[in-house]
C-alpha cells in the first residue's frame, strides 16, 4: 500500500497538462498562462510624473519663483520648456515635459497670478517624484512566466502590455459521479433506511471554489449493468471523473471492476492513511483520469483536497503548491500505523505563529463535525502522541 507521498508521485507521473486554448483577457481569470508574456515596450514607456505639482529645469541656486508656461496633463503629448525661469503645471501620470528634470509637489508650492513659488524650507532635486522610463521593465522583458496563475495583478500586467488575449491551459472537463442505492436527493421523500445524497454537493462546491466547476453530475445505482456503460459514456465526454462510493472490496463495490473492463489502468488502489484508505486512481490510454474516492463523507472531502485538487492544478498547467506549515495547538494521540488527516481550525499564538486546533470527527461518516473547520493537518503514522508545537503540513478544504 502506498504512502501519501508515493500516491502523489504516482498521480503526477500519470498526468500531463491540458492542451492550450487562446482566450480574451476577461475570460482568463483563474487560468494558468501557457507561454511567457513579454513587455511590448519599456515600463513606464516615458519619464512619468509621479506627483501633482510643477516641472522645471533644475539650477543650483536658481530662481524660486517661476512663471507657469502651461499645463502638462496626463495623456497629452510632451510640452517643451523654453526658458529657465519657466515651469509647467504637471499632473500625476503625465509625461515629463521636454527640457524638465525636476518636479516639486503642489503641497510645497504657493500658486497665484500665473506663477509658482517654492516654499522656503523645500529644496528641489532632479528626478525626485519622477517614475523613470524603463525602471520597471525594458521592452521585451519577460513579465510573466509560463505556469503563472492569472489573478488580478497578473491580468493588469497583461493589459498594460497591450495583450488582448492570452494562451492558457484548458481547464479539464470534470464529471462528479456518486454510486449507491441508499442515496436520495435533497427535497425528495426519504425512507427510514435511506440517506441523503450529500457527497456530490460537497465535491461540486469545492471544485467550483477552486476554479474547476463540474461539467456534469451523475447518480448511479449499485448495479454493474448500469455502472459500466455510464462510466464508459462519462469517459468519452470528460477529461476527469471524480467518483464517490463503490470503491472498496464489498459485494456491491463494482467501480474498480467496471473501470478495468473499460481499460482504465489502475495506478494504485489503497493508501496507508486514515481516513480514505481505499482510494483508487487510474488513467486510460487517452490520458483521461479517474479518482474513485471512498463513499464516507469525511474520506471524500479529505481525498479531494489532498489528492484531486493538486492533480487538477497540474492538469491546468499550474505548479504544485507545497502545503502550508502550521503548529499543532495541543497534543493529539493516534494509535494506527497510518498517516492521519486531522480536521482543524486555524488561529494565532502570542508569537504570531499559525496554530491548528484539533477538531477530530467521530469517524469518517461524521461530516457534520467538519462544519466550521478550515481544513486538516497531516500527521505522521502512529502509534504516537503528536505533541503541541509540532510543525505539520496543512491542507485547506
Amino acid at each position: 500500500m502506498l504512502t501519501p507521498a508515493e500516491a502523489d508521485a504516482a498521480i503526477a507521473a500519470a498526468l500531463a497538462p491540458m492542451p492550450r486554448e487562446v482566450l480574451r483577457l476577461p475570460s482568463c481569470a483563474g487560468r494558468v498562462l501557457a507561454a511567457p508574456l513579454r513587455a511590448e515596450r519599456d515600463a513606464p514607456p516615458f519619464d512619468r510624473v509621479a506627483m501633482d505639482g510643477i516641472a522645471f529645469r533644475f539650477q543650483k541656486g536658481g530662481p524660486r519663483r517661476l512663471r507657469v508656461a502651461g499645463v502638462q496633463a496626463a495623456g497629452s503629448p510632451a510640452l517643451t520648456l523654453s526658458a529657465d525661469h519657466d515651469c509647467f503645471e504637471v499632473m500625476t501620470g503625465a509625461v515629463m515635459p521636454h527640457g524638465c528634470d525636476t518636479v516639486v509637489p503642489v503641497e510645497d508650492l504657493r500658486m497665484g497670478e500665473g506663477h509658482a513659488e517654492l516654499a522656503n524650507e523645500r529644496e528641489p532635486a532632479p528626478w525626485r517624484h519622477v517614475h523613470r522610463r524603463g525602471s520597471d521593465a525594458k521592452s521585451g522583458d519577460v513579465l510573466l512566466q509560463a505556469g503563472t496563475r492569472l489573478a488580478g495583478p497578473e491580468l493588469a500586467v497583461a493589459a498594460s502590455a497591450g495583450i488582448a488575449e492570452l494562451p492558457v491551459n484548458r481547464i479539464p472537463r470534470i464529471a462528479v459521479i456518486s454510486t449507491g442505492d441508499e442515496l436520495v436527493e435533497p427535497g425528495e421523500p426519504i425512507l427510514d433506511h435511506q440517506v441523503r445524497r450529500s457527497n456530490s454537493y460537497g465535491i461540486a462546491a469545492a471544485l467550483t471554489l477552486a476554479g474547476f466547476p463540474p461539467a456534469s453530475d451523475l447518480q448511479l445505482p449499485d448495479r454493474e449493468a448500469v455502472i459500466r456503460p455510464a462510466l464508459d459514456a462519462a469517459l468519452e465526454q470528460h477529461d476527469v471523473l471524480v467518483l464517490s462510493g463503490g470503491v472498496s472490496a464489498g459485494r456491491f463495490d463494482f467501480v474498480p471492476g467496471a473501470l478495468a473492463s473499460l481499460h482504465v489502468q489502475s495506478r494504485f488502489h489503497g493508501i496507508a492513511q486514515r481516513p480514505g484508505r481505499p482510494m483508487w486512481f487510474g488513467t486510460n490510454a487517452s490520458g483521461k483520469a479517474v479518482f474513485a474516492l471512498p463513499g464516507n463523507p469525511v474520506s471524500v472531502l479529505v481525498c479531494l483536497a489532498r489528492y484531486v485538487m493538486p492533480a487538477l492544478q497540474r492538469l491546468a498547467g499550474g505548479p504544485r503548491q507545497a502545503p502550508r506549515p502550521v503548529v499543532l495547538a495541543r497534543d493529539f494521540r493516534f494509535e494506527r500505523p497510518l498517516t492521519f488527516f486531522l480536521p482543524v481550525t486555524l488561529g494565532y499564538d502570542e508569537q504570531g505563529r499559525t496554530i491548528a486546533e484539533p477538531r477530530p470527527t467521530r469517524g469518517s461518516g461524521d461530516f457534520i463535525a467538519l462544519a466550521g473547520t478550515d481544513g486538516f493537518v497531516e500527521l505522521p503514522p502512529g502509534p504516537a502522541t503528536h505533541a503541541a508545537g509540532l510543525v505539520v503540513p496543512f491542507h485547506r478544504w
